[in-house]
């Protein structure tokens, strides 16, 4: 890691003449101007909303660190490198991540992940509403997303491929809403502590967790623990959703306009 320097450190709330924190424009330029001259870790103060941080970032050896509250679509297009919050972040949190990693140190919005392709973001606590929509995978390669409270309705929805882990930490009944993997075809979704069918979406069904299930939810809790201290009790039952079929829609189109 390279030596710490005043240049790797924004201070995301100063104000212009108006009393308007940074704007988000100026505060990714700065961003990328830091990442072109060949730092490898940023810290970013007193964020205050301020929307697409680092996104598109692909220096696999970056690391951003956020003190505050990041706006919509932090880590848009991730290619490389670790966004670490320390606070909560707002909606579209992994917009289309790649590859590299997100840890939150707090909850995330609605819509987190959205259509993530890869590399794997934590969220310490709870998120909102259609997590995971249109997550997907190719050739082995998917993304991992770990909540570690509870998340709201739609989760997994439209899924294609890649693995969502909810934990349900100080959660009483079950950490998920309803119609949960509503539309999915691909993919794998686990909950810990508690789900019934009812709260299944169309095209999703549960299923029994076999060897690989254990090992995987085993890693991924084995990342969540590391990254916020955490002890997670291993012994409470987690239950697995797949998708009923590859092609959940099939039959509901027009045959002659495909």
């Amino acid at each position: 890691m390279s030596k710490r320097s005043e240049n790797m450190m924004i201070d995301a709330g100063m104000r212009n003449d108006l009393g308007h924190p940074l704007d988000y424009r100026e505060l990714n330029r700065r961003i990328r101007e830091v990442i072109a001259s060949g730092e490898d870790r940023l810290v970013l103060m007193n964020v205050m909303g301020q929307r697409y941080i680092a996104s598109a970032t692909s220096n696999p050896r970056m690391r951003i660190e956020i003190h505050g509250t990041p706006g919509n679509d932090l880590g848009a297009f991730l290619n490389g490198g670790v966004i670490e919050v320390f606070g909560n972040a707002q909606d579209v949190t992994a917009n289309t991540m790649n590859d590299g990693r997100i840890i939150v140190h707090g909850n995330s919005g609605d819509i987190t992940g959205l259509a993530a392709r890869g590399g794997t973001l934590l969220v310490k606590g709870n998120s909102g509403y259609r997590v995971g929509i249109h997550i997907k995978e190719f050739e082995g390669k998917g993304p991992n997303l770990v909540i570690g409270g509870y998340v709201n309705d739609y989760l997994g929805e439209y899924m294609a491929g890649g693995t969502i882990l909810v934990l349900g930490l100080e959660v009483e009944g079950s950490p998920v809403g309803l119609h949960v993997g509503a539309g999915m075809h691909g993919g794998r979704i686990y909950v810990r502590g508690g789900l019934e069918k009812h709260q299944l979406g169309p095209a999703a069904c549960l299923a029994d967790m076999d060897e690989k299930d254990e090992k995987v939810v085993s890693n991924l809790i084995d990342q969540y623990e590391q990254a916020f201290n955490i002890k997670v009790d291993r012994s409470v039952p987690v239950s697995k959703v797949m998708p009923l079929d590859s092609r959940p829609f099939r039959g509901h189109y027009d045959s002659t306009t495909i």
